[in-house]
């Protein structure tokens, strides 16, 4: 399967093949040891699958759960990610007034749900290390880079010794918006006009938490 074109804007036939055009711009990580790529479950990884298998190096996934401040869930306090990882906005928590016995409360339960989520994907498996690794973090595109943006806040605090967002499609100006989070940001496909990440698909229906599975059970046999 090829992309394919709708007027001048080129659509990928699925999530396989935009990881397949994306990992041709990642060669210079190719073979290496110290590159790990982390996929934004659930749509992330079946990009980041390909990414993996094109690249030779360990494919994990990066749970992230959102911090929300309490009694506005949708306002982002700070977020926690896979291996530890734990960033927070003290000028938000200073602004919103939040206890240090609320913030336990929702890291509590947050915590509780990440670790539900990532022994759903991986089983007992721990976590890759990231500390002093180069992180390729892979998404199936972003749409306004909040969520990547926290994402990466949390992973840093991880001490990977480089970051790289790597997406299919994002936003033109997304690299701009990025700049200072991440160390480098690539995209083959960046339109004025965006309107969504599923546009630029063909097939972008919905990974099932199986197929997430699957991919990383296969990923781990194929580096073994």
């Amino acid at each position: 399967m090829n992309s394919y074109w709708v007027g001048n804007e080129p659509r990928f036939s699925d999530r396989a093949e935009a990881g397949r055009v994306l990992a041709r711009q990642l060669g210079q990580y190719a073979g290496r040891s110290d590159v790990i790529v982390l996929a934004l479950p659930r749509g992330g990884v079946p990009v980041g699958y390909e990414v993996a298998q094109a690249l030779a190096v360990e494919l994990d996934v990066l749970v992230v759960r959102k911090l929300g401040v309490p009694h506005n869930p949708e306002l982002a306090m700070g977020a926690i990610a896979s291996g530890g990882a734990l960033y927070l906005d003290e000028q938000m928590i200073r602004l919103a007034g939040i206890t240090q016995a609320q913030i336990v409360d929702v890291l509590g339960d947050e915590r509780r749900e990440l670790a539900r989520r990532e022994a759903l994907y991986r089983g007992q498996r721990p976590p890759l290390k990231i500390e002093g690794r180069t992180v390729i973090v892979v998404d199936d595109g972003i749409a306004t880079g909040s969520s990547m943006r926290v994402a990466i806040a949390a992973l840093r605090t991880g001490k990977p010794a480089r970051i790289v967002v790597a997406v299919p499609v994002a936003p033109e100006g997304t690299a701009e918006r990025l700049r200072g989070v991440a160390d480098e940001f690539v995209c083959p496909h960046s339109p004025r006009q965006f309107g969504g990440v599923g546009r630029f698909y063909r097939d972008f229906g919905q990974t099932s938490d199986a197929e997430v599975s699957a991919l990383l059970a296969r990923s781990r046999q194929d580096i073994l």
